[in-house]
């Protein structure tokens, strides 16, 4: 005689409309009351209850199964639509174009339950013989928090994409910079061009290149006070920048740097210059406070810089224009002072790094460290 099966342990029956066999079990009453059901579907039965018994295990580890055709694609456009939430405009263009350029077209019909390691192996090694290695480190990144987030929503048990290394991929664009006689090619052949100040201030200053363009002149001080207890140079105070919210990049990066006599001088011809501006732009002027805009007083993206830079030292003997970046006037910024023995502690603090490994990781090729104890001390010794 056939034992009556337990509560809970459901059964298995053919559903016509859709020709496979349904298993189903009974899990109880969620908190609305309604009864809990898991379900798994083959062509057989063998296959149906194989089906639900994984759906039942995957139960009790505490996942609240997904449907079975959500795919890495889904996953992605999740964390696209909301997983960037108040993130910078630029960085949620970044991330959706590498998602949408690289990881749908490879991983994106993929089932997330049954994406693995070896997937995500196979895949970046892939990738790393056409891309460079931080374009790679953001692949990774996005695919990474794209399935985290799912995971957090119980789409899938466990996240392969933080099991696997970033492998090395194609060499970048190194950064280089400009020697002392590259510097005062570059500052001679920029005179009289629009960018000169923003040139002159940038090397000799060591200001990022969005410090620069939100730079206003009510942060800018061209002659000082003397004759009080404390001195007080010519500077300029670099306490904002076109980043979201206008703030700097840390919180060290803002500082008020004394400012070297050829930035005061090119200071006054830009503010002499954008004077002319707006008399020739009269209505059309727009005010915006800025040191450096646009002949029409508005503000100036990256490439306009990046253009008028290279226009401006298109001129400099030994120079190749179109190989040269504004923020490398910044690494030469450091390059020379390290050159000239400035210790990395004083060139973290100008060029407002949060501490002095990030200086050392960030220019390593252009800080040139010489260790004058020793000599100093056998000079003492030895006296000549």
């Amino acid at each position: 005689m056939a034992t009556r099966r337990s509560r809970g342990d459901g059964g298995i029956h053919w559903d016509e409309s859709r020709q496979r066999w349904i298993a189903t079990a009974s899990l109880g009453y969620g908190p609305d009351g309604r009864r809990i059901v898991r379900r798994g579907s083959g062509k057989t039965k063998a296959e149906a209850k194989t089906k639900l018994k994984a759906v039942l295990r995957d139960y009790e580890d505490g996942l609240a199964i997904a449907p079975s055709d959500y795919t890495v694609r889904d996953a992605i456009e999740d964390w696209l639509a909301y997983g960037l939430n108040r993130r910078d405009e630029a960085t949620v263009e970044t991330c959706t174009h590498l998602c949408r350029s690289h990881i749908l077209p490879s991983l994106g019909a993929r089932k997330l339950r049954d994406l693995s390691a070896e997937d995500v192996d196979r895949w970046l090694m892939l990738k790393s013989e056409t891309l460079s290695t931080r374009t790679l480190q953001g692949l990774h990144s996005c695919l990474n928090r794209s399935v985290r987030r799912a995971m957090a929503r119980d789409k899938v048990k466990r996240n392969v994409v933080a099991l696997c290394l970033v492998p090395r991929g194609q060499a970048g664009r190194p950064s280089k910079s400009l020697t002392m006689a590259q510097a005062e090619a570059v500052l001679k052949a920029s005179e009289g061009s629009r960018l000169h100040a923003y040139i002159v201030l940038s090397l000799l200053t060591g200001a990022r290149t969005e410090e620069l363009r939100a730079l206003q002149w009510a942060d800018v001080d061209l002659i000082g006070r003397s004759g009080d207890s404390l001195d007080v140079p010519p500077h300029v105070a670099v306490w904002r920048s076109v980043r979201k919210g206008g703030d700097t990049k840390t919180r060290k990066s803002r500082r008020t740097l004394a400012l070297p006599k050829r930035c005061v001088e090119a200071l006054r011809w830009q503010r002499d210059q954008q004077a002319k501006d707006r008399e020739l732009a009269g209505e059309r002027w727009q005010e915006n406070g800025l040191v450096f805009a646009s002949k029409w007083g508005t503000p100036l993206d990256a490439s306009h810089v990046r253009r008028d830079f290279r226009l401006a030292i298109r001129s400099a003997p030994g120079i190749d224009a179109d190989e040269w970046t504004p923020r490398e006037l910044r690494h030469s910024f450091v390059s020379l002072l390290s050159d000239h023995g400035l210790r990395l502690e004083d060139i973290s603090l100008l060029v407002g790094h949060s501490s002095t490994a990030v200086t050392e990781a960030v220019y390593r090729k252009q800080i040139r460290p010489v260790l004058q104890t020793g000599a100093v001390a056998m000079d003492q010794i030895f006296q000549p």
